[in-house]
């Protein structure tokens, strides 16, 4: 049995409800530390669910700090979100330090922290102390404070704009990322991978997603070559942008509100001649954040020092150090 536990939710809300725990009480919403408090005093529970995002000015770590200083730190399990101030090796020392040692980036581990929470034994290492070996639970398996992330996640990739090199791309990532990870690539709903006639690519149907990662749960990465819409299988998603002027009118004119929704969300230019000036002028005008910029790359040469860095920024820290050009922008 899981106990009794409650759940405060936000952007995770429709995950988290189709998580199988017993839950005796479930919040939705952005509340602050002392609203928390107050719902839940005298309120016996196992344990204490919080989607981060629910807590505001949550990237404040004094914020989380009053969190574990106004509750049992040991019943907090908290599902982080893609925040790189979150998920920075400082942040998450943090967590360690005032007593919370569980804490997760994928869903369906929060049922394993329910009834095997991390000790400090497992934390140790993300204090940043002295290195170590030890893990803790994030993204499927785990965080090693020395290599980044280990064990699995699951990357889609999805054109916003007409033809922005999905499929190019996630094969080139394939190519980089194979040399220090073990990596499964997969088209969803297409059939261009055989064009590559590289056997190892695989092409399936949305519904054989969930098989699949099943099916290759050893593997570190799974990339996803997104076309349709998958829902709850995949961690995270990148939204590509080919910041051509009729590319981008076309987008615009068919969803003039596809930028604001987006707001948060990892937005990358690909096959992109803009300059860092020229993304700050597109983030301008759009309201948005650019994640990273891609140029025009060779498909011919499997190695790139932009592709290296663009890996380390979504934190495959095992990733070779290599300067790239700078980039970035669009939007005029």
């Amino acid at each position: 049995m899981n106990g009794i536990n409650v759940i405060v939710s936000n952007k995770y809300q429709q995950l988290l409800l189709n998580l199988e725990i017993d839950v005796i009480k479930h919040i939705t919403g952005e509340f602050t530390v002392e609203d928390l408090t107050q719902e839940f005093t005298n309120f016996y529970f196992n344990k204490m669910i919080i989607d981060i995002t629910a807590i505001k000015n949550y990237e404040n770590i004094n914020i989380i700090q009053a969190l574990s200083l106004n509750f049992d730190a040991s019943k907090i399990i908290l599902l982080l979100d893609d925040s790189n101030v979150v998920n920075s090796p400082k942040f998450l020392s943090q967590l360690v330090s005032m007593g919370i040692y569980n804490f997760t980036k994928d869903v369906q581990s929060i049922k394993f922290l329910i009834d095997n929470p991390n000790s400090y034994k497992d934390v140790a290492n993300i204090q940043q102390l002295n290195g170590g070996e030890g893990r803790v639970v994030l993204n499927s398996t785990a965080y090693d404070n020395n290599r980044g992330f280990i064990g699995q996640r699951v990357i889609g990739f999805k054109n916003l704009t007409d033809g922005a090199g999905s499929t190019t791309l996630v094969y080139l990532l394939k190519q980089q990322l194979e040399r220090e990870y073990k990596v499964k690539t997969v088209e969803i709903n297409g059939n261009d991978f055989k064009l590559f006639k590289d056997r190892s690519l695989v092409s399936i149907n949305s519904s054989d997603l969930n098989n699949f990662i099943q099916e290759n749960s050893d593997a570190e990465v799974i990339l996803v070559d997104i076309n349709g819409e998958v829902e709850g299988l995949i961690d995270e998603v990148i939204y590509l942008v080919e910041p051509g002027l009729i590319k981008l009118n076309k987008l615009v004119s068919q969803d003039s509100g596809i930028f604001e929704r987006l707001n948060g969300k990892k937005i990358v230019l690909n096959r992109s001649c803009l300059t860092q000036e020229d993304v700050e002028d597109f983030e301008k005008e759009s309201g948005s954040k650019i994640f990273f910029n891609i140029p025009n790359l060779d498909d011919k040469v499997n190695n790139h020092a932009i592709l290296n860095t663009f890996l380390q920024t979504l934190g495959f820290s095992r990733m070779d150090n290599e300067n790239s050009n700078g980039l970035f922008s669009i939007f005029k």
